[in-house]
């Protein structure tokens, strides 16, 4: 729809189609004299030549759409191919926001073009930030009415429809977050080409293969990669490829694509959604705790398991073992000068982090306040320790961070002696690691014995301090350039992050290897997800190579 019903509507009435691709032509002796058509920067022009339509429209141009011949075109159809194509185009539009001809747009046109303008272009992709923040807004919101008792008092002193009024509120923000509204002009397309009754079948049937998951997944990466892009700028080309798609990615080509769009942050969300159904006087009814978090739960289910529902072969029990086999190799595997990202997780990492490096000063100050949230999370939960004893004092908190101290000290031993001794003196190495084993146990007995410490609390203080450290971690790369003087300090954070990223890769390969597990799944995601000839196909090669692999 978007390249027939769009461009017919943008170009007449609305009066703000600008350019769209290869096919739009030029009037080369119109623009010459106005400025030309080459803008200085590869990087803010990245979206295309959609910059060229703007300033044809700031100089009193217009951009029209005359249709000869309609001829289809082979687009991406794999999730990866996707995902990456909507990265660069969210990028672009974050640049565009910045960009001072966006801002001359919105001076100058009228009100209705204005708003046309704004919800054809970046509006779109700012909108949906907006959703995705709402849901952090309120999951963040009930995490902190629930540990801070506030909820408690609210519901004994008024009545129960304060909830069920903010569960309608909710479900009508998830009808915007399965993707429905974002398929109405497919709908409408299809309904002028095949009839509207197809049309209708058509949608109802891609329900049924996962459309709204999909959905929530791409208002992720959309989210992700503008907002990203607003507060560090670094958009970039990503090649997309054309390639044979119905062929099983492994499970490291998926984490290095959607670690840090997708599966930390449903993480997050569900490591605050599993701890408000513990402490929140609402979770104790359960309608009202599946009314007030389904969306939620929906988000964050999207987010860690669409790269798997949408790969071929992706509940296949032995290919995600040998994945994630593959997947430890590649975190553990040492860099060098010239190894690639897919190749060693070290190179991935400063990568991912590479647009920190190019950030302005606001930009890193954001940065910083953001991750701010992963303390925060630390300062609710230690005051619901039994060892707090109920204590109210700021005092709790300040002596939580003596864990914290004592964790990092233990490291940056660890580091040191393992660089001095692993290789030579080994036995010197493992005497250290077993005086820090042993102390800490040594210091969970005394706890137990002498003050209210129970052993739950070392589990629940663990979903507080986890948090801060990746929160710490996080804050230090904004200052990376000063703490890589220190070569100690910076060995300490590298292993730190790397056993986060084991971490994070074992909780998303979890209910993956669960959904494996369970017969039966493997043989209805490929015949949901692919066409007849596809799935025989993958049935008569796994026959093949079975009967292979019995052979030898």
């Amino acid at each position: 729809s978007f390249v027939t019903l769009g461009q017919r509507v943008l170009a007449n009435p609305l009066k703000v189609r600008m350019h769209y691709g290869h096919p739009d032509v030029f009037d080369r002796l119109w623009f010459l004299g106005r400025g030309g058509i080459s803008k200085a920067s590869r990087v803010i022009n990245i979206s295309e030549d959609i910059f060229a339509g703007f300033n044809c429209t700031l100089r009193g141009g217009n951009v029209t759409h005359h249709e000869y011949i309609q001829v289809g075109k082979g687009r991406d159809v794999g999730l990866n191919q996707v995902s990456m194509f909507e990265a660069k185009v969210a990028s672009g539009n974050g640049e565009q926001t910045l960009s001072r001809d966006v801002y001359r747009l919105g001076h100058r046109l009228d009100f209705f073009r204005m708003l046309s303008f704004f919800y054809t272009t970046i509006g779109f992709y700012f909108n949906t930030m907006m959703v995705v923040l709402t849901v952090y807004a309120f999951v963040w919101g009930r995490f902190y009415l629930a540990l801070s008792g506030l909820e408690e008092y609210i519901t004994r002193n008024t009545s129960t429809t304060n909830n069920a009024a903010l569960g309608a509120v909710l479900n009508q923000q998830f009808v915007i977050q399965l993707g429905l509204f974002t398929a109405l002009p497919m709908i409408i397309e299809n309904s002028l080409e095949h009839g509207f009754l197809n049309a209708v079948w058509d949608f109802l049937k891609m329900q049924l293969q996962f459309a709204s998951v999909f959905y929530t997944f791409s208002m992720g990466t959309k989210t992700h990669y503008y907002g990203r892009t607003i507060l560090h700028g670094g958009a970039k080309y990503r090649a997309t490829g054309r390639g044979f798609v119905v062929e099983h990615k492994k499970f490291a080509e998926n984490y290095r694509l959607y670690a840090r769009s997708h599966f930390l942050k449903a993480i997050e969300l569900g490591v605050i959604l599993v701890v408000y159904a513990s402490y929140s006087s609402s979770a104790g009814n359960t309608f009202v705790y599946i009314l007030l978090t389904l969306s939620s739960w929906f988000l964050v289910s999207s987010w860690i398991l669409a790269p798997f529902i949408f790969n071929p072969s992706g509940l296949d029990w032995l290919k995600n073992f040998n994945d994630f086999e593959d997947f430890l190799t590649w975190i553990w595997f040492q860099g060098g000068i010239s190894v690639k990202s897919d190749q060693s997780w070290e190179k991935w990492w400063e990568e991912e982090t590479d647009h920190l490096r190019t950030s302005g000063l606001w930009g890193s100050i954001l940065e910083i306040i953001i991750d701010l949230r992963y303390f925060f999370f630390q300062y609710a939960i230690v005051y619901r320790l039994h060892i707090a004893s109920g204590s109210r004092s700021i005092l709790v908190y300040l002596l939580s961070w003596t864990c914290i101290l004592l964790a990092f000290v233990a490291l940056v031993a660890v580091a040191y002696f393992r660089d001095r001794y692993a290789a030579k003196k080994h036995i010197r190495y493992r005497l250290v690691q077993a005086v820090i084993v042993g102390a800490t146990v040594t210091g969970i007995v005394l706890l137990i014995e002498f003050t209210n410490f129970q052993l739950i609390d070392f589990f629940t203080s663990l979903l507080a301090f986890l948090p801060t450290g990746w929160g710490i971690i996080s804050i230090a790369l904004v200052f990376k350039p000063y703490l890589r003087r220190s070569e100690t300090v910076w060995k300490t954070i590298v292993t730190v992050a790397r056993l986060y990223d084991i971490l994070f890769g074992v909780i998303v390969m979890t209910p993956v290897a669960v959904l494996s597990w369970l017969p039966g799944l493997q043989e209805m995601q490929t015949r949901i997800l692919f066409n007849e000839a596809f799935s025989r196909g993958l049935h008569i090669s796994q026959m093949f190579t079975g009967k292979k692999g019995h052979g030898v």
